[in-house]
């Protein structure tokens, strides 16, 4: 029995912008809290050993906020381009289920 497909059933590139910034979004705001984190522990640990006032505002400006920038850049490309090849995957074994 051969039921008809709709346009529905094949993949759909509307999706990849959408998934592709939520999870730029997310794993940026996971490595800028997991910097922040490491980088007020270092900055404390720091003020410690020198015996100085520990100054957070250089752990979240020149550790923290770059590290994030840099990872959101690189989730960003690697992301576009699994998305990219998933979908280009997905319709060529579309075309490839439909001829058979």
């Amino acid at each position: 029995m051969n039921m008809a497909k709709t346009s529905s059933d094949g993949p759909r590139w509307i999706g990849i912008p959408a998934r592709v910034f939520a999870i730029t979004f997310l794993l940026t705001l996971l490595s800028f809290a997991v910097a922040l984190l490491l980088s007020i522990m270092g900055t404390v640990v720091y003020s410690q050993v020198k015996h100085v006032a520990p100054n957070l505002m250089f752990a979240y400006r020149h550790i923290a906020f770059p590290c994030a920038i840099a990872a959101g850049a690189i989730v960003l490309v690697l992301s576009l381009a699994m998305e990219i090849r998933n979908y280009r995957q997905r319709k060529t074994l579309e075309g490839i289920e439909r001829v058979s």
